[in-house]
């Protein structure tokens, strides 16, 4: 399955409501799996951003219904970016026209 890597920043309402967050952060889960995903890693960082999620999905538009309804919550706000594992980059390395 495709995988998605997404930066996330509490919004002032998430960090408000900051208790919470572990019980978003199980609904986003079970969403995540009724939709066929996958959470495959979750942190909570330092720097730039406050969260960082590594997560699959059946293909784009699954994994953009699924971040798009835990971005309306209104806690969070993400930035999301389609990674491709080591064996898929190197076969794409190795297939370059």
């Amino acid at each position: 399955m495709p995988t998605y890597v997404t930066l996330w920043n509490y919004t002032q309402d998430g960090m408000s409501k900051i208790d919470e967050s572990p019980a978003r952060l199980d609904a986003a889960t079970d969403l995540m799996e009724s939709l066929g995903g996958e959470l495959k890693s979750f942190y909570l960082t330092m720097g730039q951003y406050d969260l960082v999620t590594i997560a699959e999905f059946p293909d784009d538009d699954t994994a953009a219904k699924a971040l798009l309804r835990i971005g309306q919550t209104g806690a969070v706000a993400g930035e999301t970016l389609k990674a491709w594992p080591e064996d898929d980059y190197r076969d794409l390395i190795a297939n370059l026209p």
